[in-house]
């Protein structure tokens, strides 16, 4: 449970045997490219179902699948490559980003030997699509930005939402972190932005082989089964942003 916050806690239902997994970071955000991205990645590395975290802050809402309940925040995990997922079914409320980063970082930091998140960043042309920059938290995973051919996001900027507030908690602990923000349709589920980012950052990041033609043959039927999850999120983010002022000079990711 985490120490800082009774309201959250982490379950875990198997053990995980990985030596220095990478957890993969796939919550609904701009574009859904995380959670169409961490899908992908799940099923393909046959992923087996690690644990959840279960909070009081998480929406009043039951997930199920195939006829079985299950809860909204799982995280998934397999070796040969390691790698750890963080998955949603929904977007999650503003009150719930504490409790979350710190349950990850109390419960879960101790299993994964880097972390690496995934931002949409609203695309102002089609050509924009896909093309993704990255973020450090160390000197050593600036490092493997680079041999990966990940450009350094320019300028300065601001990571909203739940992104940010797991990246600030990973910067903040000395937890080993990368960011990779993908631009990407804002408003509709953005499969192409997903298979770019997981072909151009992740393969050669975390080095495993996806085969992403799904996401561009069944890119309509992916849209249709994400736009519930969109609609959510919009809702969210709009109710979010009536509470913040944004800013005007840095750029915000999410």
């Amino acid at each position: 449970m985490s120490k800082e916050n009774s309201s959250v806690r982490f379950e875990r239902i198997t053990q995980l045997n990985a030596s220095k997994p990478t957890l993969i970071e796939g919550l609904p955000g701009h574009g859904l490219v995380a959670a169409i991205a961490a899908d992908v990645i799940t099923r393909q590395l046959d992923l087996e179902h690690h644990g959840n975290v279960i909070s009081a802050d998480f929406p009043p809402i039951t997930s199920f699948k195939d006829g079985r309940v299950r809860d909204l925040v799982r995280v998934y995990a397999g070796e040969g490559p390691d790698v750890m997922t963080l998955r949603s079914d929904v977007a999650l409320p503003g009150q719930s980003f504490r409790a979350l980063s710190r349950c990850i970082l109390d419960d879960l930091a101790q299993e994964f030997e880097r972390a690496v998140f995934l931002a949409g960043a609203p695309a102002e042309t089609e050509a924009q699509i896909g093309d993704v920059v990255g973020i450090a938290t160390t000197d050593a995973v600036e490092s493997q930005l680079r041999d990966a051919d990940i450009e350094p996001a320019p300028g300065l900027g601001l990571l909203g939402g739940i992104t940010g507030a797991l990246v600030s908690e990973c910067n903040q602990a000395g937890v080993p972190a990368a960011v990779l923000i993908v631009k990407s349709n804002p408003y509709l589920p953005d499969p192409a932005a997903a298979r770019s980012v997981i072909e151009n950052a992740l393969e050669p990041l975390v080095e495993f082989d996806i085969d992403t033609t799904e996401l561009e043959a069944q890119a309509d039927q992916i849209r249709t089964q994400m736009e519930e999850v969109a609609r959510h999120y919009q809702q969210i983010a709009a109710a979010q942003q009536s509470e913040l002022e944004e800013p005007r000079g840095p750029t915000m990711y999410q």
